[in-house]
């Protein structure tokens, strides 16, 4: 399991709208299904999150243990030599689905109110991800504080 570098936690759970981060997956075929996901933010110094309302090829391909990698790019980082290559850090992990319990209630917390907006009946689900891996563009781990 790797750290998210606290330097990365406000500007990750603040990304939304301007600097949106991307989410990937593979589908069944092999291809990669990217996304983008506004309510990608960081849970624990371990593990992002997301709340899952999509009816797509993602949320429908997406299960506990489903492999995924969040991309974040916020180019003010490359300017200030947070992120010195491309301000761009990439997250892999792991699924873990929450429709109900204490990690649904805290993902809808937190989530962004634009978002919330965007379930309104609270259809959704909570997507816990527990990061593997941290890096940079070039593929370095990220050795950020």
């Amino acid at each position: 399991m790797t750290t998210i570098p606290k330097t990365l936690h406000p500007h990750i759970d603040t990304a939304f709208p301007d600097n949106v981060c991307l989410l990937g997956s593979a589908l069944p075929n092999g291809f990669a299904q990217i996304t983008p996901r506004g309510g990608i933010m960081v849970y624990d110094d371990n593990h992002l999150a997301s709340w899952e309302r999509g009816k797509g090829a993602t949320a429908g391909n997406l299960t506990d243990g489903t492999k995924l990698t969040v991309y974040f790019r916020k180019p003010s980082l490359r300017g200030d030599g947070t992120l010195p290559k491309g301000g761009i850090a990439r997250f892999y992990g792991t699924a873990e689905i929450h429709r109900s319990g204490a990690v649904y209630e805290e993902v809808w917390r937190r989530l962004v109110q634009p978002e919330k907006d965007r379930d309104p009946d609270k259809k959704g689900y909570a997507v816990l991800i527990k990061v593997e891996r941290a890096e940079d563009l070039e593929g370095l781990p990220l050795t950020l504080a």
